[in-house]
């Protein structure tokens, strides 16, 4: 009889959160075997330093891996793991994007060959720069998919794609290299414009229709690309943009020098002290030494704090060697954009000494 160290599969398979049937699957199959059987019976039983092993067993099959990639898993190293993890996560990223890919298609020719409404013809490098600078500003939130996408507004003059995720919105304005059909805005999921991207980038000329429940990006000698449309209402931007006080301080600083120093700073929040000649990069409390870059500041001395992971995407995608900050109250959010080329814009909220950190303001939102 075994001793009273193990478990009944039972008991082993409300501890380890596996069904008795997996337990017994996973037995024949050699993953994991009980500990001990009982000749008589036939009873499995499990020790208690087998429940790691079963919890993890659990979890990799919960993410869809396969029983020979688990088995490599669990007999591998942590760093090995790692990789056969992250390969595992390539694959089922690079697949979902094929199933999008094939499922625009098919839903585009479920109306029949409808011909797409012409909105915009864009140089193809131009555009899919535009895209991945404004996905920065996206985030990933269940029930929120209009956070991770971009809103589409063309008209015969302009095309301005915009992404926000509520603490940071990046705006990017591109002129058409022919004239629209006619005006039209959408929200684009962002994925399948990542996606896209890389095609995009090498296409001298892209024409985008709207077709059915999408747009059609259409390239020379390149197939389409379908990009799914969201039903739900982008955030209201324009009215944010409307309601933003005047500017009380301008600065322009060397983009490559700020971010070099932001990169280096060890804290997750960063106050920027303005004076009448630099920018002073220090930490919350004046916890480490302030870094002083030159600058050309018009306006008030200010201090101002912000979260790295809000400052820092807006300032690297800004374009040119200059970066230009317009600063308004504490409470407002900063414009951050190119000091010779102003059609890429970001606004990046500040936090408030008191105010709480992004993750308590998701929890309120």
């Amino acid at each position: 009889m075994p001793g009273s160290e193990l478990m009944s599969i039972g008991v082993f398979a409300r501890r380890s959160g596996l069904t008795s049937s997996a337990l017994r699957f996973y037995a024949d199959s050699g993953l994991l075997s009980p500990a001990d059987v009982d000749p008589v019976t036939g009873y499995r039983y499990y020790a208690a330093n087998q429940l790691e092993r079963a919890t993890t067993l659990r979890r990799l099959r919960e993410i869809s891996m396969p029983l020979a990639t688990v088995e490599a898993v669990l007999a591998a190293g942590v760093d090995e793991a790692a990789r056969l993890l992250d390969a595992h996560v390539a694959r089922i990223e690079a697949d979902a994007a094929a199933v999008r890919r094939k499922a625009a298609v098919i839903k585009s020719a479920l109306g029949g060959d409808v011909p797409g409404l012409l909105i915009a013809t864009l140089k193809g490098p131009v555009l899919a720069s535009a895209v991945e600078q404004v996905l920065t500003a996206t985030t990933y939130e269940p029930g929120m998919a209009v956070l991770a996408a971009v809103h589409v507004e063309a008209s015969d003059e302009a095309v301005v794609l915009t992404a926000t995720d509520r603490y940071r919105l990046s705006t990017r304005t591109l002129v058409p290299a022919r004239p629209a059909e006619q005006t039209w805005a959408g929200t684009v999921d962002g994925n399948d414009l990542r996606t896209a991207a890389s095609e995009v980038r090498r296409s001298p000329l892209v024409r985008i229709e709207v077709v059915p429940h999408g747009i059609r990006l259409r390239m020379p000698e390149r197939n389409d690309r379908h990009c799914r449309t969201l039903p739900e209402d982008f955030p209201d931007h324009r009215s944010m943009w409307e309601s933003l006080d005047d500017v009380t301080t301008r600065v322009t600083v060397s983009k490559d020098r700020l971010l070099r120093v932001l990169e280096e700073h060890p804290d997750e929040h960063v106050v920027l002290h303005v004076t009448d000649r630099h920018v002073n990069v220090l930490a919350p409390n004046d916890a480490h030494p302030a870094i002083a870059l030159p600058a050309d500041v018009t306006g008030e001395a200010r201090r101002i704090r912000f979260e790295m992971t809000t400052l820092h995407p807006a300032v690297s995608t800004a374009i040119g060697p200059d970066v230009m900050l317009d600063l308004r109250r504490n409470d407002q959010p900063t414009t951050i954009r190119s000091a010779d080329r102003g059609d890429l814009t970001t606004l990046a909220m500040p936090v408030t000494r008191d105010h709480p950190t992004r993750e308590r303001r998701r929890g309120t939102s």
